[in-house]
């Protein structure tokens, strides 16, 4: 060898998709985990020979949809608060720049003890709602100026805005 690490076929996102679902299938009763929570199930599961530094980064950003893409644009992970994460489900808010980007590993390209995680996910856990409106701070704004116009119909109120208006 010419003193370079050995690479491994395993991606890092698949690795941290992986173990986090398998968190999500431990846990049920959880709704995230903390990135320091996803790290050490890495570490745990011994996906690879040692704990690559590529699984922190990748739970911290690269994998997480609601983050700008630095520079990956995978859509695996949610960050739900800070330094907490779940697995993102379709309908998740994620940044504009990720559009198209992967949200689950390819069957092929990992061990096949893990293809039930995908199959779960397809089945269960992928088609449940994403954030519930009250957790979006832009949704939770919905009918937020509904008393502006409570006492006058909406365009009575409009009119009287524009008063004045050339």
């Amino acid at each position: 060898m010419n003193g370079t690490k050995p690479r491994h076929e395993l991606k890092v996102a698949d690795e941290v998709w992986i173990v986090t679902a398998l968190l999500h299938r431990e846990h049920p009763e959880r709704d995230d985990f903390t990135v320091a929570e996803i790290v050490e199930r890495a570490r745990k599961e011994g996906l690879t020979p040692e704990l690559r530094p590529g699984v922190y980064v990748h739970a911290v950003v690269h994998c997480v949809a609601n983050r700008p893409p630095n520079p990956g644009r995978y859509r695996m992970l949610l960050e739900t608060g800070p330094n907490r994460r779940r697995l993102y489900r379709p309908g998740d808010p994620a940044d504009e720049a990720r559009r198209g980007g992967k949200v689950t590993p390819g069957r092929a390209a990992i061990p096949a003890r893990y293809h039930r995680l995908l199959d779960w996910y397809e089945k269960e856990y992928g088609g449940r709602r994403g954030l519930k409106p009250e957790a979006d701070p832009l949704l939770a704004l919905r009918g937020s100026g509904r008393d502006l116009w409570a006492s006058e119909p909406a365009d009575r109120y409009v009119r009287r805005l524009r008063e004045g208006w050339e």
